[in-house]
């Protein structure tokens, strides 16, 4: 245990150490984590902290998906509501589709371990994205379809990955089953999201103590998870809907104004200590992984993730030319290469049962995806933003 606090200091001390860092060489902050983390690791620092899916879901989640809900103007996602439903949904479903056919028919992998592949790798992880777009400044439209986006087809690329692995285990036999487990998932997670969050809200209006308030706010982002997946609906989906419960109860008077400030700061800081955490123990699993003999295999994964993110993006944005909810091209764009992957995306591939066939395969290629995502487009996001004009150029 004191080893355990002891790691733990010391990661949070290059963390912060990488901030300042990264903050001068105006570098973005994750990928100077990642590089940390695989530092460690080159230079033999022994961590007893590993990144696993149940640290990942357990810790370190339900607080960052929590607090970007938090962040989300209820008005403007309503707005916005249709764009970023179709995105998350369909979207969601045709990029799974487009990678596993690909890895079906390019690498012959079986359909089953193809699909799985597809669904856990098919969504932007919000970790990732929601980290990046605060670090580079980005307001308006823009961020709130980036973080709307990230939040709800992370939550729908977790129902996909579980519905697939149902299947496989023969646990749906029929479309008609495949459906109400999906309805139970989806609706459960929004339902115990809903009550638990106007709950404790109707506690925090009671309490005119910050202390208290905050106090209720983590129980509402932990407890809806947890709920939720105990219930096997989905936890992220719950904690999505509670911060957005939380958010608009905070600004209609629910929580005290001494508490609203408190409370910003408070969930702030939770999310930068996730992040930086998440960061690091990626960078060092990353320098563990070994893509000897697996290059050919680790391009074709990149090539058709990226495919099928700008398959789900360009067709869809098209359908909307022309209405109220038209996308701007710029934009376009940036939904398309601003869509990271990185520790949910990780989070499912240790989860997947290591009697799947090309269960080492997934695990591998997750993490060399995921590499890519963080350095190819981490690093050249914000001067994409810059060139297209979404940034402050200096």
């Amino acid at each position: 245990m004191t080893t355990n606090l002891t790691q733990l200091g010391f990661l949070l001390f290059v963390a912060s150490l990488v901030a300042i860092l990264t903050r001068r060489l105006r570098l973005p902050y994750t990928v100077g984590l990642v590089l940390a983390g695989m530092g460690l690791y080159l230079l033999h620092i022994k961590m007893h902290l590993h990144l696993t899916k149940d640290l990942i879901f357990s810790v370190f989640l339900p607080p960052l998906i929590f607090e970007a809900a938090l962040c989300i103007n209820w008005k403007e996602f309503k707005q916005d509501l249709p764009v970023v439903a179709l995105l998350a949904t369909l979207g969601v479903v045709i990029a799974a589709g487009v990678t596993a056919a690909g890895m079906h028919y390019a690498l012959s992998w079986d359909w089953g371990s193809a699909l799985v592949f597809g669904a856990l790798i098919a969504a932007t992880d919000p970790v990732s994205v929601i980290a990046t777009f605060k670090e580079a400044g980005v307001h308006g439209r823009l961020r709130l379809l980036i973080e709307a986006e990230s939040l709800l087809n992370d939550g729908t690329a977790a129902v996909a990955f579980v519905a697939v692995l149902g299947v496989l285990a023969g646990q749906h036999q029929s479309v008609a089953s495949i459906g109400a487990s999906l309805a139970l998932t989806i609706g459960g997670g929004g339902a115990i999201g809903a009550v638990i969050a106007l709950g404790f809200m109707a506690l925090a209006g009671r309490a005119e103590d910050r202390l208290v308030e905050i106090t209720l706010t983590t129980l509402t982002a932990y407890g809806s998870f947890f709920v939720a997946e105990h219930f096997h609906c989905s936890g992220v989906l719950a904690a999505l809907t509670a911060g957005l419960i939380v958010g608009n109860f905070r600004s209609a008077g629910a929580i005290s104004d001494n508490g609203r400030q408190s409370l910003d700061a408070f969930w702030e800081y939770a999310a930068f200590l996730s992040n930086s955490l998440i960061f690091i123990l990626i960078g060092i699993q990353e320098a563990q992984q070994h893509f000897n003999g697996l290059w050919t295999p680790v391009a074709i994964a990149i090539a058709l993730v990226t495919l099928g993110r700008a398959t789900s993006i360009y067709p869809l944005c098209a359908m909307f030319a022309g209405s109220s909810f038209t996308i701007d091209a710029r934009h376009q764009h940036i939904l398309f290469w601003g869509g990271l992957r990185g520790a949910l995306a990780l989070a499912l591939a240790l989860a997947i049962p290591e009697d799947l066939p090309q269960h080492d395969a997934i695990v591998t290629l997750t993490f060399a995806v995921v590499a890519f995502s963080v350095f190819a487009q981490g690093l050249t996001i914000t001067p994409l933003l810059r060139r297209l004009g979404q940034i402050d150029p200096r």
